[in-house]
């Protein structure tokens, strides 16, 4: 089985947003970036199914500038064993990554495709789902543990009131949650050996998807600094600025 991993290059997590002077959005220039910390924790599963046996190849790709073949030679020091890097300049959003998903899916027919549940950038947690309804797949959101069988995956997905464990035919799209398993460090010999693994390089035009914008940001702009709290001398005076001053109740 060929299992398919997404991963995306984002801001890294450690480093303080700034927006830009204009709200055009926020700051890139001189910012480390580094690979979602979701999407790692699927490059990690899908690398232990194939150490397992379960899979016989894991191929990552990645959408997006240039910069994105060093986040795929992380994916393949990590144990990928090659990369599809589709190359855009431009803004790439939620659902032209799942049509580019998908178009790359009919080429390379996965039986298993993994993506973090969300970028830690925008928060979309869409392009999983839409996936899946685009390729007509059944699907595994928010995934805390996953078991394949001959034919199957069995997904335990975290949700509001705990728990739930859904059984999925094969080929299916899964997304990974924080407790699903800890990536491991990619070793100084594992990120030699990944210079010399293949990463092919497309456009978005040749596989067929328009992936021009169709949302528009018109502002970025820093959350409100929070003010100093207060103390109260009792309840029926916090009762009192929580209904009239801060209006929540």
């Amino acid at each position: 089985m060929k299992v398919l991993v997404a991963i995306k290059r984002v801001i890294d997590y450690n480093v303080k947003i700034r927006v830009k002077s204009d709200g055009s959005g926020v700051e890139t220039q001189n910012v480390k970036f580094s690979m979602n910390p979701f999407d790692e924790i699927a490059v990690e599963e899908a690398v232990r199914l194939k150490e397992a046996g379960k899979a016989a190849e894991v191929v990552v790709v990645s959408v997006g500038p240039a910069a994105c073949s060093e986040t795929l030679r992380t994916a393949l020091a990590m144990g990928a064993d090659r990369g599809v890097l589709v190359q855009s300049d431009d803004e790439v959003q939620p659902l032209a990554v799942a049509k580019v998903l998908k178009a790359l899916a009919a080429k390379e027919a996965p039986g298993l495709i993994i993506l973090g549940k969300q970028a830690i950038d925008d928060d979309s947690n869409q392009t999983g789902q839409m996936l899946a309804a685009l390729l007509g797949q059944p699907q595994g959101t928010f995934a805390s543990k996953l078991e394949i069988g001959a034919d199957a995956v069995t997904v335990t997905r975290e949700v509001d009131g705990g728990l739930e464990t859904v059984s999925l035919k094969l080929p299916a799209v899964v997304t990974t949650d924080l407790r699903l398993n800890e990536p491991r460090y990619a070793s100084l010999p594992n990120i030699m050996k990944a210079k010399k693994k293949p990463i092919d390089t497309v456009s978005p035009a040749d596989l067929g998807v328009d992936v021009s914008p169709r949302l528009v940001t018109l502002k970025v702009e820093e959350p409100p600094k929070r003010s100093a709290g207060i103390k109260v001398a009792d309840v029926a005076a916090l009762v009192d600025k929580l209904k009239n001053e801060a209006k929540v109740i």
